[in-house]
C-alpha cells in the first residue's frame, strides 16, 4: 500500500509482471528512474530505482523515466507519469478515463504484440488478458519505442 495525497493505494498480488528482457534491447536506452521497481533483480537497464517501500509515487522522479507499474491502480502511475513528461511507460489497454488521456497527450504509443510474454516469478511465461503498449514523452524516447514497432 501507498498514500498519494489522500488517495490509498493496494498492490494486488498477481501484479508483478517483469518486461521481457527483448524490449530493452530493442529500445537500447539506458534509464535514470525505475519508480515501480519490483525489488527484485530484474532486466531493466536503469541507474536508480524506486520499489514498493520507497513508495515511488511520493517521491520526486527525475531524469529519464522506466515505468511498468502494477497494472490494477495504474491511474496514479499514469498521471505522475504524464506530469513528468520525459520517459517510457508499458501500459495495459484499458477502458479507463487515464488511458484516453494519455493516449491523447504522450508523444506516441507503440502496441506490444498480442502474445507478449512477461517475466513472472522466475518464469518467462506470464500473460495478462488486456493488450499492452509502450508511450512515450520526449524525442530520444520516441526514436527508441520506433524500434519496436509502427508508432501512433
Amino acid at each position: 500500500m501507498t498514500r498519494l495525497g489522500r488517495i490509498r493505494v493496494d498492490y494486488k498480488p498477481r501484479d508483478e509482471y517483469y518486461t521481457p528482457s527483448w524490449i530493452f534491447e530493442k529500445l537500447a536506452l539506458q534509464f535514470d528512474l525505475d519508480p515501480a521497481h519490483p525489488n527484485i533483480k530484474t532486466n531493466v537497464p536503469v541507474s536508480r530505482y524506486f520499489t514498493k517501500s520507497d513508495d515511488g509515487l511520493n517521491k520526486d522522479w527525475f531524469g529519464r523515466v522506466w515505468m511498468n507499474p502494477p497494472f490494477s491502480e495504474s491511474k496514479y502511475w499514469v498521471h505522475k507519469f504524464m506530469a513528468h513528461r520525459n520517459g517510457i511507460a508499458l501500459l495495459p489497454f484499458a477502458k479507463s478515463a487515464w488511458m484516453v488521456e494519455i493516449w491523447d497527450d504522450c508523444d506516441g504509443i507503440v502496441p506490444l504484440p498480442y502474445n507478449v510474454r512477461f517475466d513472472y516469478e522466475g518464469k518467462t511465461n506470464g500473460s495478462i488478458f488486456l493488450p499492452t503498449a509502450l508511450f512515450a514523452y520526449g524525442i530520444d524516447n520516441l526514436e527508441a519505442i520506433r524500434r519496436i514497432g509502427r508508432v501512433r
